[in-house]
């Protein structure tokens, strides 16, 4: 039953909203008693953080698919990107806005996972970059790595970048050039600028 209970709650709060979504509402969506859901979970918090950790554990098997098949660090950063989008949006009943808004030590639980999980995996990228020549040889890799995924945060602020004036998609591809064009040599500038003609970006 508790993975029942986790399947339509995460359907539902990917769909509404965290904040959006009650316990009543899961309840009548599965045709039992609220009771029936308080049996597994005490408070909605604890079903929201137990949702969130499971669905980013879904979201990061597949940028970890995206980065082992990517066939260079630039690509894989939009490739990536692209994948982030599918779960960000600009709409004020989005999960990541209501989650930052209204669970927020939820929030910063999910910030200290997703820098241990992809922490490593960022690391091997722009070591991979510094060994083919398309990032500077000069890069302090630790350095780079906690840079980029506060920047990533950063954007996602909804105080510093309120939703009703900046659009996530928009942050992203200016924040991923921003960030290659830091590290990247001449050939990786030359390589980024192709991309962006060859996708449109």
């Amino acid at each position: 039953m508790k993975e029942k209970i986790v399947h339509q709650a995460i359907a539902l709060f990917l769909q509404y909203g965290f904040k959006s979504v009650t316990i009543d509402d899961i309840a009548i969506k599965m045709s039992v008693s609220k009771k029936t859901i308080y049996a597994h979970f005490t408070k909605k918090e604890a079903l929201v953080e137990f949702c969130v950790m499971q669905h980013f554990d879904v979201v990061i098997d597949k940028i970890l698919s995206i980065s082992k098949h990517s066939k260079d660090p630039i690509i894989e950063l939009y490739q990536i990107k692209k994948e982030a989008l599918n779960h960000l949006s600009n709409e004020k009943n989005s999960p990541a806005y209501q989650l930052q808004k209204y669970y927020a030590s939820i929030y910063e639980k999910l910030k200290e996972k997703e820098f241990l999980v992809l922490g490593n995996m960022f690391s091997k990228s722009i070591q991979k970059g510094i060994e083919t020549g398309l990032f500077r040889s000069d890069l302090d890799i630790d350095f780079v790595t906690r840079i980029f995924f506060n920047g990533i945060r950063g954007i996602q602020n909804v105080e510093l970048f309120p939703i009703e004036e900046y659009k996530i998609d928009k942050l992203l591809i200016n924040f991923s050039e921003y960030h290659l064009r830091a590290i990247c040599t001449q050939v990786g500038i030359e390589k980024l600028n192709n991309y962006k003609k060859e996708l449109n970006i």
